[in-house]
């Protein structure tokens, strides 16, 4: 039965996950409702998840910020990773067990009250710095190309013309004031001849 359990062991711990991890268990609030919290700080910096669960109004707030604090805590004790570089890298809400309870209700019924509860888990991870070479411009072949035919420019468009008299004046100085009613011309009727 424990043959090769040395080997086993060993393979086990070197396959296992390094990053700093942080659980709880057993917590008093159903998992769906934790996970609505847990979609806010995936993938955020260590620092972005604190400032977000410390300003979101919900149950599981106070609790998750508990677990990623132990989880930053766990990196910086354990891996000297400074909480700086973290991220957020995985996290999510397994259901636990639910209590069965019972609510009296008319006629001699009873109703069944379910109280759930949730195992959290949080993953961080550090950030990777990776340097970037200068881009540099593809080198392009020598090619020959045909002599261009000359083109004339195109010209500029022309600007409007100022208006000298009081008519080709606009109404008013304001450039927003509306027009007085009126001066728009009726649409003029078309006629369809008739056909034989």
């Amino acid at each position: 039965m424990a043959t090769r359990q040395r080997e086993k062991s060993a393979k086990i711990e070197q396959n296992r996950d390094k990053r700093p991890t942080a659980i709880a268990k057993y917590i008093r609030i159903p998992s769906g409702k934790v996970e609505v919290v847990l979609d806010l700080i995936r993938g955020k910096t260590y620092e972005q998840a604190v400032q977000i669960l410390t300003h979101t109004n919900k149950s599981a707030s106070p609790i998750i910020l508990k677990v990623v604090n132990s989880a930053a805590a766990n990196a910086e004790n354990n891996l000297n990773i400074a909480k700086d570089n973290l991220f957020v890298a995985q996290c999510w809400a397994m259901p636990g067990p639910t209590l069965k309870r019972m609510m009296p209700r008319a006629r001699g019924r009873a109703d069944r009250i379910l109280k759930r509860s949730c195992h959290i888990r949080i993953i961080l991870d550090e950030k990777v710095f990776t340097k970037t070479a200068p881009k540099t411009a593809p080198k392009k072949e020598a090619t020959v190309k045909a002599p261009a035919t000359k083109t004339a420019p195109k010209a500029a468009p022309k600007a409007k013309p100022m208006p000298t008299t009081d008519k080709e004046r606009p109404l008013t100085n304001e450039p927003n004031a509306k027009k007085p009613l009126g001066t728009k011309k009726a649409p003029v009727a078309k006629t369809t001849k008739e056909v034989k």
